[in-house]
């Protein structure tokens, strides 16, 4: 996957920021240990930016790592507020995170996607040089923490954090049916570079998504009558299909209650309230009657909430659900390569300001949780991976949510959005997830595995 980026020469390095560019006050004046930030920051990338360009601006002008070339990868970064040293200098353990002074204004960027880029280009230059700074890291972030405590700007940037997601977020960037997963494109749309090359076109989105849950719902194997269970339900878009064109009746599960709210109303509306029910209810509560009742299973994209600790716990009550024959489960999730996968994840940008306490999988980490669990009652059928369609969904979001993120209707169930501060801060919140997520998945370092797990001795997809 290759997306496009501004190419530009040596002398971009001295042009002002673009308008449309982030900017907030001006620099205010350096602290000893903003001056030690900066300096160790700057050393860090003359022998960490082997591969690419970057162009870095500050109120003493500029500072080029790297090599220029036609191919390379290039980023400009305009310093606005000298605070940033000091955040990216306590994210050298995540090298080149530059989250927190992005959504704060401290920071700007010309190709968000570039910096993500240019992050696991030079990862393997950057690991062992991040060991070193760590030892003053250590000591210093306890020092800063003594000294500083939680900050003004920390306690803005933990409570949009902490923010319950209302749906009218969700409305501005989702698709019709407000599915928050990965679309598969087709060549109807161009294919997974299609919006790159000659769209995106109105709808676009829409037919993706739809072609996704359909996908799902196909190989679950679902017929007219049977009962499906779902983990996970969203804002109903798959459960709604599975009852109104596979002739199904679905149980679907959420902790949200503005989730649920939403589903049930559109399930009314679309006359299925006795074929779809949704249950405010966590998935380890499954009532007795359950047992062996459900002839597909389907959980998309929920999995990165369960944790590490309970993925057997998982495969057991939809071994549970389940009927003993002639019985199906898929589910998908956003997962780590096999040699990135640890039960125990560190924080990085998405656990701490988007998914708390979130675990990305491995598939095989999930296989082996559903054979143990399941004491061989569940036969892996089928294992495939879309990471490739995850950008241009990212892409796509983002779009949208740059059209139709509106601050009056956010304001309504967050007042504090009103401010116009805090309303950028939560909006480029989102811009950059799009892209983080975005550049890790066209490189490889996260993958989005779809697993399908039949009965043992039921008939192969295909063959029935």
């Amino acid at each position: 996957m290759s997306i496009a980026l501004n190419m530009h020469s040596l002398a971009d390095c001295q042009k002002p920021a673009s308008s449309s560019s982030l900017t907030l006050t001006l620099p205010r004046p350096r602290s000893w240990f903003t001056s030690f930030s900066r300096k160790s920051i700057l050393s860090f990338l003359h022998q960490a930016i082997v591969n690419g360009h970057l162009c870095v601006e500050d109120s003493e002008g500029e500072h080029r790592f790297g090599q220029l070339t036609k191919s390379a990868n290039y980023v400009r970064l305009v310093i606005h507020d000298a605070n940033a040293w000091n955040r990216i200098f306590f994210s050298l353990t995540h090298p080149f995170t530059v989250s927190e002074a992005f959504m704060m204004g401290e920071l700007s960027v010309d190709n968000l996607t570039a910096v993500m880029d240019l992050w696991l280009e030079n990862q393997s230059h950057m690991a062992g040089l991040s060991s070193a700074v760590g030892r003053a890291y250590s000591v210093l972030s306890a020092l800063s923490n003594a000294m500083l405590g939680q900050t003004r700007s920390q306690a803005r940037l933990n409570a949009i954090a902490s923010y319950d997601q209302s749906n009218e977020l969700f409305k501005a960037f989702l698709s019709t049916e407000m599915m928050y997963s990965c679309a598969l494109w087709s060549e109807d749309e161009g294919g997974v570079n299609g919006d790159l090359e000659s769209g995106p076109f109105p709808g676009d989105l829409e037919a993706a998504q739809l072609r996704k849950i359909r996908h799902v719902l196909t190989k679950a194997r679902v017929r007219p009558g049977n009962r499906v269970l779902e983990f996970g339900s969203g804002w109903g878009g798959l459960a709604i299909e599975a009852a109104r064109t596979f002739g199904c009746e679905v149980d679907t599960l959420t902790l949200s209650k503005e989730q649920k709210e939403l589903a049930e109303e559109r399930v009314r509306k679309a006359g299925l309230e006795g074929r779809v029910r949704v249950h405010l209810l966590d998935y380890r509560d499954l009532p007795a009657e359950f047992e062996h009742q459900f002839d597909a299973f389907v959980s998309v994209e929920m999995l990165e909430h369960v944790g590490s600790s309970y993925y057997k716990k998982y495969f057991q009550i939809v071994d549970f659900a389940l009927k003993p024959h002639n019985a199906t489960a898929v589910v998908t999730s956003s997962t780590f390569p096999e040699g990135r996968y640890s039960g125990y994840q560190a924080e990085d940008f998405m656990r701490k300001y988007m998914w708390p306490n979130s675990c990305l999988p491995s598939a095989t980490a999930l296989v082996a949780a559903a054979q143990s669990a399941s004491h061989g009652r569940f036969t892996l059928d089928r294992v495939e991976n879309h990471a490739a369609h995850y950008p241009r969904t990212l892409r796509e979001w983002g779009r949208r949510l740059e059209k139709n993120l509106k601050q009056e209707a956010m304001a309504k169930s967050h007042p504090s959005l009103l401010n116009h501060s805090e309303f950028q801060i939560f909006k480029r919140k989102w811009e950059y997830l799009f892209a983080y997520a975005g550049a890790g998945f066209t490189k490889g370092y996260i993958t989005c595995h779809m697993l399908t797990f039949i009965r043992p001795n039921d008939i192969p997809d295909g063959l029935n």
